[in-house]
């Protein structure tokens, strides 16, 4: 192929070869006659035949007894497993609302319960119940050597030795 401006020149020995369709030709700087290989198109022809019984094969498959009977088996399996998982999803919101309505009741009965102690708290006279205590029933209070401090690092418990006057 000599191009416009090119000083290129191909000589029989460097040929380029070109495969178009189903023949193969040779393109130099000199024409030649078309050499055509011969292609068997019984074979071609066979392979697509064959390709397509193939095809139809694969769209045509009987469905015999076990077939039917395994996807049968498969559906049911599937739908067993999906009703047993809406079952669960079921279990589980019912939990969670349980589980709500008691932590309401706890909250409810907590608040119940502070309640109550405050109204507890608030209706005790201490004044009241120093009085008795002095009063009626003779305490007194402790002098500085009546109070003993001691420290408990380890033991979980007192040793007493000693009868308490």
């Amino acid at each position: 192929m000599n191009h416009a401006g090119s000083s290129e020149v191909r000589t029989n020995r460097q040929m380029h070869r070109n495969i178009r369709e189903d023949r193969i030709y040779i393109d130099g700087n000199t024409a030649r006659k078309l050499q055509s290989i011969p292609v068997n198109r019984n074979r071609m022809q066979n392979d697509q035949i064959r390709r397509q019984q193939v095809k139809r094969q694969h769209r045509v498959a009987p469905m015999n007894l076990g077939y039917v009977f395994f996807m049968m088996l498969a559906t049911l399996v599937v739908c067993v497993v999906l009703i047993g998982y809406v079952e669960l999803q079921a279990d589980i919101t019912n939990r969670i609302n349980h589980i709500s309505k008691l932590e309401s009741q706890l909250n409810d009965l907590k608040l119940a319960n502070d309640e109550e102690y405050t109204k507890i708290m608030s209706s005790v006279d201490l004044e009241e119940i120093k009085r008795i205590a002095i009063e009626e029933l003779g305490m007194k209070y402790a002098k500085d050597g009546q109070v003993i401090t001691y420290s408990g690092e380890g033991n979980d418990y007192v040793r007493q030795y000693k009868e308490i006057p």
